[in-house]
Parts: C-alpha cells; sequence; structure tokens
C-alpha cells in the first residue's frame, strides 16, 4: 500500500510540474496554450461555475433568515393625521395629530422550530457546497473533452488534407499513365472518385474542428491556440474497485445527497414542532400629540395635548386542533425524508455505475490504442508494399487506393482512441472526487473557498449588511473571432506527456 501511495504521489508529481513547466513557457510562447490553462481560465471565468457560485451564496443566506426566527424583533411606527371633516356635534376633535408606537417582541420558546429550522439550512448549505464541487468537476470534465476534441480534430484534418494531397499526385500519375496507354480510363476514374471523396471527408473533418473550437470558447471563454500535449493524469486507480472505494466516500454527488437526508430528518423535527406551545415576551409603547388642536369643548378649560403609554406582557399560544394540518405537515416531512433516501441510493447507484463505466472506458480505449497502434504500422508496411507490387504489376490502382484508405483510417481511429482514452480516464477522476481544483493544481491565484462567504454571513445580525451591486464575472465571447479549420504545421500529439 506505501508503494502504490508512493507511486500515485510520484504521478501527481509529474503532473504538476507538467502544469508548471507549461505555465512557465507561457511567457516565450505567448499563443501556446497548456490544458492546465485552460483549466485555470475555465475556472475563473466559466458562467456555469460563476453562476453556481452566486447560487451557492444565496443558500448561505437560509441560515441567517431560519436564524432570525428566534431574535427579538423590533418595530417602529410614525403617523401623522389631518382631520379635514369634523363631525358635527363633535365639539372636541382634534384637527389634526402624531402618533408614534415601538414594539419589542421576545420569542422565548418555539417547540424546537427554530433549532431544526437552522439545522435544516446548514445541513442544505453543506450540500450545495458538495454540489459546487460537482458543478467544478463537470465543467473540468467537459473542459478537458473539448481541449481533446480540439487537438483530435486537428489531428484528422492534417490526416485529411495529407490523405487529399496524396491522392491528388496519384491522380496526376495516374493520368500521365493513362496517356501513354499503360493504364484504362477506369483507372483514373477510380482516382477520381477517390479525390472526390476524400476532399468531402476533409470539408467534414474541417466543420467538426469549427464545431470543437466554438465548444471549447463557449467552455473557456477564449480562442484554443497552439494547444499542447496533455500531461498524464495523476492518481489513476489500479481497478475498478479501488475506484468505486474511493468515490463512495469522496463523490460530492453523493456528499450532497447525504446531507440533504440530514436535512430532511431536521424538517421532521421543524414541522412536529408545530404541535408545541409557543411563548413570547412583548414590550411596546405608544405617543400621541396633537399639535394644540384638542379642545375641552368648555371656553377656558384646557386639555392635555400628548399622552403616552408602555405595556409588557408575556403571550402563550397552545395548539389544539387545526383540522388536521400539523398532522398532514409531519407525515409530508416524513415522505420527503424517506425521499430524501431512496435519492441517497439513486445518486450512490449512478455513481458506482459511473466510475464502473468510465474505468472500463479508459480500459478499452487503451487496448484499442495498442491494437490500433499495430494496425497503422501495418497498414503503413501494407501500402508502401501495394505501391512497390503495382509498380512491376501486380496490384492495381484501385488496391493502392484501398490500401491508402486503411491506412487513413487507422490513422483517424487511432487518435480518436488517445481522444477517449484520455476523457475516459479523467472521467474516472471526476466520479472519484478527484478532479477538482485543489486537486489539480489549479493556479492563478486563490482557490475559491465557499466556506468564506458563509462565515462572513452566518451570523449577520444588521439589517443594512447589503452586498454590492450583482456585477458579471464570466467574460463574454462576443469578441473571440469565429473560429476556422486552420490547423498549425506539424501533427498535433495526443500521447500525454
Amino acid at each position: 500500500m506505501n508503494d502504490n501511495n508512493k507511486k500515485q504521489s510520484l504521478r501527481r508529481s509529474r503532473w504538476l510540474a507538467g502544469l508548471a513547466v507549461g505555465a512557465l513557457m507561457l511567457p516565450a510562447a505567448v499563443q501556446a496554450e497548456t490544458l492546465q490553462g485552460a483549466l485555470a481560465k475555465a475556472y475563473e471565468n466559466n458562467p456555469t461555475l460563476t453562476g453556481a457560485r452566486a447560487g451557492q451564496r444565496a443558500n448561505d443566506e437560509n441560515v441567517p433568515i431560519q436564524k432570525s426566527f428566534g431574535l427579538p424583533e423590533v418595530n417602529t411606527r410614525a403617523d401623522y393625521e389631518e382631520n379635514i371633516i369634523t363631525p358635527g356635534n363633535s365639539f372636541n376633535s382634534p384637527m389634526r395629530s402624531v402618533t408614534g408606537s415601538g414594539q419589542l417582541s421576545v420569542p422565548i420558546y418555539q417547540g424546537g422550530a427554530v433549532r431544526n429550522a437552522v439545522r435544516a439550512a446548514k445541513f442544505r448549505v453543506e450540500a450545495g457546497q458538495a454540489d459546487l464541487r460537482a458543478t467544478e468537476a463537470s465543467i473540468f470534465s467537459q473542459t478537458v473533452g473539448a481541449y481533446m476534441d480540439v487537438i483530435r480534430d486537428q489531428a484528422i484534418v492534417q490526416l485529411n488534407q495529407k490523405n487529399v494531397s496524396v491522392l491528388r499526385t496519384n491522380l496526376q500519375a495516374t493520368s500521365d499513365r493513362f496517356e501513354i496507354g499503360d493504364l484504362t480510363r477506369t483507372d483514373v476514374a477510380q482516382s477520381e472518385a477517390r479525390l472526390a471523396l476524400a476532399e468531402g471527408d476533409l470539408r467534414n473533418a474541417e466543420a467538426n474542428l469549427i464545431g470543437s473550437r466554438e465548444s471549447y470558447i463557449r467552455l473557456v471563454g477564449d480562442a484554443p491556440t497552439d494547444l499542447q500535449a496533455p500531461p498524464t493524469l495523476p492518481n489513476l486507480p489500479a481497478n475498478a474497485e479501488e475506484a468505486v472505494a474511493i468515490a463512495l466516500t469522496s463523490n460530492p454527488d453523493i456528499e450532497a445527497a447525504n446531507q440533504l437526508v440530514n436535512a430532511s430528518k431536521a424538517d421532521i423535527g421543524a414541522a412536529k414542532a408545530a404541535r408545541a406551545p409557543k411563548l413570547s415576551a412583548t414590550l411596546s409603547g405608544n405617543y400621541n400629540n396633537y399639535l394644540g388642536s384638542l379642545n375641552s369643548g368648555v371656553t377656558g378649560v384646557g386639555v392635555t395635548q400628548e399622552t403616552s403609554a408602555a405595556a409588557a406582557g408575556v403571550s402563550v399560544t397552545l395548539p389544539i386542533f387545526t383540522g388536521g394540518r400539523r398532522s398532514a405537515q409531519v407525515r409530508q416531512a416524513q415522505s420527503r425524508g424517506s425521499q430524501a433516501i431512496e435519492q441517497y441510493i439513486e445518486t450512490e447507484r449512478g455513481v458506482i455505475a459511473q466510475t464502473r463505466g468510465a474505468y472500463a472506458a479508459w480500459q478499452a480505449n487503451e487496448r484499442i490504442i495498442a491494437a490500433t497502434q499495430q494496425a497503422v504500422s501495418a497498414n503503413a508496411l501494407s501500402l508502401e508494399g501495394v505501391r512497390a507490387e503495382n509498380s512491376v504489376g501486380t496490384r492495381s490502382i484501385l488496391d493502392i487506393l484501398n490500401a491508402e484508405q486503411e491506412y487513413l483510417n487507422t490513422q483517424v481511429q487511432l487518435v480518436s482512441a488517445q481522444r477517449n482514452s484520455y476523457v475516459a480516464a479523467f472521467s474516472v477522476l471526476a466520479a472519484m472526487g478527484k478532479a477538482e481544483a485543489r486537486d489539480l493544481g489549479i493556479e492563478g491565484g486563490a482557490l475559491y473557498d465557499p466556506e468564506v462567504n458563509y462565515r462572513r454571513v452566518k451570523g449577520e445580525l444588521w439589517d443594512w449588511a447589503d452586498d454590492p451591486a450583482p456585477q458579471q464575472v464570466a467574460t463574454d465571447t462576443r469578441a473571440v473571432p469565429a473560429a476556422t479549420a486552420t490547423v498549425p504545421v506539424g501533427p498535433p500529439s495526443l500521447t500525454p506527456q
């Protein structure tokens, strides 16, 4: 077990070293982009992620909101009244008055409703933080997929460009041999048809590359430029059982579902508290001033123009009968608790299946890579041999065209398998809960910590402690030029470094 940990630590060190090297190379080659750089941009600017952070901050506020129902409440009121028309038989009605009142209400006992509501809100904050981790991992998985899609599609475009160039040369050579009577018109037609199909495949590959680049822009917020080969992923499990064991303890979806189960239990307690007595204390006072407009109705006899009063008391509310509403609310909370438990099991099943499926896909693509590499080598030799045999008349032009197509197909299969293997391996890490910024060594500043905002607001009592007006955080992509199908010189490598 210690050796395994050392190996995982070494792989992680290589990953971080690769990312650091990529970052250090940026000043020398400004346009080069590493996977680490793409993930850092997505972490900072992706609107799904920045929006989820804002949503979690809103979720944090439920804790002080629920706490407020157990704290004293102070209200004041002021009124000014001008009597425009007074009754004819009213000889001493005031013409105007100013009234002020205030009340302090102190909840003493609410049957545990506030305590349980606060506990439920805290559990939901923890669930929201786990959901934020899941969103982060999802954005990273999508970004890795988009990054690898661009590299794959660039390679496929380059392979198709090379194929078109070779077929044009073949057509020219076939036409020349036809002119001297060495080949037939059928051979020329076969070469023309194959070139036309290859040009169509190239247009399709270019369209796919443009689509992949636009998906990258959507996720990262910037155009993909000179994407470098990805680094080797760290801490990949030795088998599916190890991956599942880690996922069951670290996957954020499972953590969120577990916290929602805890919140539903607190909700049951809050619903039961509705049956308990409520005790509160009140202190109130009021002040009236008739502004000299109140008279006694008797000449020469004055009256007091100001009055004030104060009262203090205790009130007890004992619910006796509500037509079954409170029992229905308890049963409803219990049913929702049962639902939360089943949803936890559903989430757990989904994580297990996702982890096993991603691991199987990763391993399958690793084997596909090994097999396809052999097929590429074999088809290269086959193509060379068919060309040699054609030169001595034992192979037809169609044999060459077929050999070239098979060689192209296996090359495309290889780059696709390399892309699929890397993305599947990253999906394994995501399912294990090991594909977040804290795991991947994302650089560029302090990582976003949702706990900071929660600690800031959970005990806030001041009614005027607003945050600044909402501002856009994610960058828009209106200024990013539309993607093209232009590819860099030299085929990009999908092989992890």
